[in-house]
């Protein structure tokens, strides 16, 4: 396994030149991995770099320049991400209809009961809307103009935080106590969709930058 490391090269701290990426190699001294389970089930590592020394053949890719290469990636992972929450939302929504129709109550189907109805729309709209985001951040994830890639790859993001916290609590609360247990595949799949809205900025973050940036759509 080979760690790709950003560090700054050259400039000032918030300058986007002087940005370079490097190749490390975990055993070597200084540098520390230290593994631990996430809550979707999951591992990451935090890693801490301590007076590590690398010669010229660590560089990868040009020197300063690594920035806009950094951001791109990102942004992939991100449209990746919101397709895979995309995934996730509709296995909830899916698993809780089914419930609807076979849990019963009062002698009939749960399912039959209006208000439960309109909550399971209401999931179904909240999914749309991030499938929807979801395919236009897939679209715009090659785009070469970097800003526009950018605002719309964190808009879809918001919507995909948002509906992906909209449809797992109303999954939970439709399947009652069962919803709350290790072994039913609904909350695994809604702590899946709550660590995906944290990684590379929550919905708040990337919602601030939209309004950064000024919105989605330009003003005519």
């Amino acid at each position: 396994m080979t760690i790709i490391v950003s560090a700054r090269t050259a400039g000032g701290r918030r300058e986007a030149a002087g940005i370079s990426l490097f190749l490390v190699d975990p055993k070597q001294a200084g540098v520390s991995v230290q593994g631990y389970p996430t809550v979707d089930g999951l591992r990451a590592a935090e890693i801490t770099l301590r007076d590590v020394k690398l010669d010229k053949s660590a560089l990868l890719g040009a020197q300063d320049q690594a920035l806009p290469i950094i951001e791109r990636a990102v942004d992939f992972a991100i449209a990746a991400l919101a397709a895979e929450a995309v995934g996730a939302m509709t296995a909830m929504h899916e698993l809780t209809v089914e419930y609807l129709k076979t849990r019963k109550q009062f002698g009939v189907a749960i399912g039959s009961f209006q208000a439960l109805q309109h909550r399971a729309v209401d999931m179904l709209v909240a999914l749309e809307q991030a499938r929807s985001m979801a395919m236009l951040a897939a679209m715009m994830a090659e785009a070469p103009d970097a800003s526009e890639r950018r605002r719309t790859i964190a808009a879809a993001k918001v919507q995909c935080g948002r509906s992906g916290r909209y449809v797992g609590q109303q999954a939970i609360q439709l399947h009652g106590g069962i919803g709350m247990t290790e072994k039913y595949k609904v909350g695994h799949y809604f702590k899946r969709v709550s660590m995906i809205d944290t990684m590379f900025g929550d919905a708040d973050h990337h919602l601030a930058a939209v309004a950064e940036a000024g919105g989605l759509i330009d003003p005519i």
